[in-house]
């Protein structure tokens, strides 16, 4: 009797955990390297914006028009930066309905998941580093118009153009829209949503404005060079978190994404 009551509770003891595990499986959980890697790579995305892109740019343009530059690129990082937090995020990465603009769960980065969907990052870090991509991209069409435009101008179109352009084409391409879902489209680190946007944006834009007063009569050289080289160092570090961070990862892939940004830059600097 006694060893028909020993086997029966070996049995249940053996038996009882393995049916615990099976009705409570592993919810997805973060990873603090990646997460901490990812938080680095936002704030280098930031810095080619802030200060990077004010310098490069404003180096390149007359003296009076530096200061201009310079603060048409932080009020446009600004300005993205929350729309980004009240609408962008929402139409680039909420919910999939009809994969053309995500869904509004995410209005004001609310309702965040624990973890992003095929990621091992909280949310939160997530929509932080996707944030620092829709700041730079409006930022990167400042040459587009100098001396042309005025600053409410500036603002208004940037704003706009975050919501109607690049939230959209994100949300195409990297939410889970058509053109990832019918097409096949990969997009590593913005080849489509940050630079094919930006620059046939500008080159509108640009077409549009036409010609300075004055140009090519009036000489218009750089005012500093040396300003325009710092900014360019910048852009050159933060490419490391631009393309290495798209990994979403401390990873190889990661790692192989610095070294190609690097060997290209460096080969592309020598040349130059």
């Amino acid at each position: 009797m006694l060893r028909t009551i020993l086997r029966a509770s070996a049995v249940f003891a053996a038996t009882v955990p393995v049916a615990a595990i099976a009705q409570d499986p592993l919810a997805a959980v973060s990873d603090s390297g990646d997460t901490a890697w990812i938080l680095i790579s936002a704030a280098l995305v930031l810095l080619m914006t802030l200060p990077g892109l004010g310098l490069f740019y404003g180096g390149l343009v007359r003296a009076k028009s530096f200061l201009s530059v310079f603060v048409q690129c932080g009020a446009i990082a600004a300005i993205a930066s929350l729309l980004w937090i009240v609408v962008g995020y929402t139409l680039a990465f909420g919910a999939v309905s009809n994969g053309w603009l995500g869904g509004g769960n995410a209005l004001m980065l609310s309702n965040l998941g624990n973890v992003r969907e095929g990621t091992t990052l909280p949310e939160s870090t997530f929509a932080l580093f996707q944030l620092t991509f829709a700041a730079i991209t409006p930022a990167l069409m400042v040459g587009a118009w100098v001396d042309r435009a005025r600053f409410g101008w500036v603002i208004g179109f940037c704003a706009l153009w975050g919501v109607v352009v690049y939230a959209p084409v994100a949300h195409w391409v990297w939410g889970g829209g058509w053109l990832a879902t019918r097409f096949g489209v990969l997009d590593f680190a913005g080849g489509i949503v940050v630079h094919t946007t930006a620059g046939v944006s500008a080159l509108v834009v640009a077409l549009l404005l036409g010609r300075r007063n004055g140009f090519p009569k009036t000489l218009m050289l750089p005012h500093a060079p040396a300003l325009t080289m710092l900014g360019a160092v910048l852009l050159w570090v933060g490419w490391f978190g631009f393309n290495g961070g798209s990994a979403f990862a401390a990873t190889d892939d990661a790692s192989s994404a610095i070294l190609n940004t690097h060997a290209a830059a460096s080969a592309a600097a020598l040349m130059w």
